[in-house]
């Protein structure tokens, strides 16, 4: 019996499990060649193919080798603003300005940290993710409704797939590389403007919370 099979621009052929068995994954989410080097590696020989065969379905893929993650998006995407384009296939939601906000925070710190040269995972506790953002929030702020509010952010921060928890330390969070696909130089350059931006709009929903 014959194996169908998909013929990329080169003319070689691959069989349709062994191409199903990586854009499937695809499909379904991010791929980090930490999580699965298998995996990863018949990505990066199939790539050609993989590429041709999403853009049929209006996708194109997102590959980084030099950070290990790949991932399909939109062909629309890649214009689109922060709050509209997340880590997931067709799915999209606005995203609420205090996840933004810690996005744009969180972006911000791990270029200060790839400046430094330290180390590739950067690591944080939840103690140091609540002073990132206190000082966006008004003064007197309630300590233990601003850590509640903290946690269920990067809970949703973590469903998208930007920042994980550690096995056996929940209060500690590795920011993820693919942010960097996300929020890019350019939108760095803007930061302070957003910034500003995200702090009219938390304040009057801070007041209305406390009121």
């Amino acid at each position: 019996m014959i194996d169908h099979a998909n013929t990329d621009e080169t003319g070689l052929m691959y069989p349709v499990q062994e191409l199903s068995s990586v854009v499937v994954p695809l499909l379904k989410g991010v791929i980090y060649r930490e999580e699965n080097p298998a995996l990863w590696n018949s990505l990066l020989n199939l790539q050609a193919a993989v590429r041709d065969y999403v853009l049929v379905l209006g996708l194109e893929l997102t590959l980084d080798d030099s950070e290990g993650y790949a991932f399909l998006r939109s062909q629309v995407e890649a214009d689109e603003d922060i709050t509209t384009a997340v880590p997931r296939l067709v799915a999209r939601r606005q995203l609420s300005y205090p996840v933004s906000l810690l996005l744009a925070l969180l972006r911000k710190k791990l270029a200060e940290f790839d400046a430094s040269g330290t180390d590739t995972r950067m690591i944080l506790s939840r103690d140091e993710v609540v002073e990132l953002i206190r000082i966006f929030l008004p003064a007197g702020s309630n300590e233990v409704k601003l850590i509640d509010q903290i946690d269920a952010t990067l809970n949703k921060i973590a469903d998208l797939g930007f920042i994980r928890r550690l096995r056996d330390q929940q209060q500690m969070i590795e920011v993820r590389r693919i942010i960097k696909a996300f929020i890019d130089a350019q939108w760095l350059a803007d930061f302070d403007q957003r910034l500003a931006e995200y702090r009219q709009h938390l304040e009057p929903a801070q007041e209305k919370t406390d009121g």
